[in-house]
């Protein structure tokens, strides 16, 4: 942690799948997290900023002869569980999730899963695992975010902060 009494201002870096937490619980007023982390937590928060660093998808691949079978449930591995969960059922989709942290593109593969739900940047991994994109539903990238509290008592400070990092990211 690094501080700056006279400007008011603590600094401290927390893993990426944190960032969410702290500022919903107040820990910390502000933070930059993914946006598939901001959904995959549900956090209560303000997305105040789309910086648009670090683009990618979130994607729903399978194999390249993947032909979907509505007549039964679709087995899906991802480690997004919920945004998963919420994406199938706004289509009205029979799912089974397969929570897994590594290595999601071996699923269909081995036959553990029938597709899966991940980020995509270039694909790559995608081909080399003879795999392809068959939706893309959710642009990522880091967002800016707040407190809702913070941001009612501090919106001043966290204003010009917005400011000055949309001059950055827009430039």
């Amino acid at each position: 942690m690094v501080e700056n009494p006279a400007a008011g201002i603590r600094y401290f870096l927390v893993k990426p799948s944190d960032v969410a937490i702290y500022v919903e619980h107040g820990a910390a007023d502000i933070g930059i997290v993914g946006k598939d982390i901001l959904a995959e937590s549900g956090a209560d928060v303000y997305e105040l900023l789309d910086t648009g660093l670090g683009k990618c998808r979130m994607c729903v691949a399978g194999p390249k002869d993947f032909t979907e079978d509505q007549s039964r449930t679709l087995r899906v591995a991802t480690k997004f569980v919920n945004i998963a969960k919420r994406y199938y059922a706004a289509q009205g989709r029979d799912i089974d999730i397969i929570k897994l942290n590594g290595s999601i593109e071996l699923a269909p593969i081995l036959g553990l899963s029938d597709v899966i739900v991940d980020i995509v940047e270039t694909g790559t991994t995608l081909r080399e695992n003879d795999l392809k994109v068959l939706t893309e539903f959710m642009p990522i990238s880091a967002r800016f975010i707040a407190n809702r509290a913070s941001y009612q008592f501090k919106r001043p400070q966290i204003d010009k902060l917005l400011r000055r990092l949309t001059e950055v990211t827009e430039s």
